[in-house]
């Protein structure tokens, strides 16, 4: 997959279009798909720390196997920035919205949980005559990493001040 990058007229500045691509109802896509929504998340530069990133991905391979097990069909992921926010759409075709947790005993059911303590925001919405779709956001972080090779990182440092 090629990734699109809108460059302004004066090419004076950058910014990513959301993405989106159909994942197969299959449980061996969801890595794929989880693998991809980080890559794009990397290719964008998206200013989160390694601790964000890897919850980042845990809420993708959530969100994604949720769509799959609840509709048994194909389903949509897009990838967004909405301002200073990282969104992760998923998109289904089962109208009705399902949260497990009931059951104390059961070895299924607590993504969405997972999804509501670690991301910023998340909720779903309906999509008249075709689904629904679900989306979790993540903050920019603006921490950059210090120019120790990963020994640490630098807080309320921008990025593009270690570039000189």
């Amino acid at each position: 997959m090629e990734w699109k990058t809108i460059v302004s007229p004066l090419k004076t500045a950058r910014f990513p279009v959301p993405l989106g691509w159909d994942v197969p109802p299959d449980s061996a896509a969801v890595p794929p798909a989880r693998r991809l929504v980080m890559d794009i998340v990397r290719f964008w530069d998206v200013p989160l720390s390694g601790e964000a990133l890897q919850e980042l991905e845990l809420c993708a391979s959530e969100v994604i196997a949720n769509a799959m097990e609840h509709s048994k069909a194909r389903c949509t992921v897009t990838v967004r920035r909405v301002g200073e926010r990282l969104r992760v759409e998923v998109a289904d075709s089962n109208p009705v919205f399902e949260r497990g947790g009931a059951d104390p005993e059961a070895t299924s059911g607590r993504g969405l949980i997972l999804v509501e303590a670690l991301a910023h925001a998340w909720g779903w919405h309906p999509v008249a005559g075709v689904g629904k779709v679900v989306w979790f956001d993540f903050l920019e972080s603006h921490e950059a990493r210090c120019p120790t090779y990963g020994w640490g990182t630098a807080r309320n440092l921008c990025a593009q001040s270690l570039v000189a």
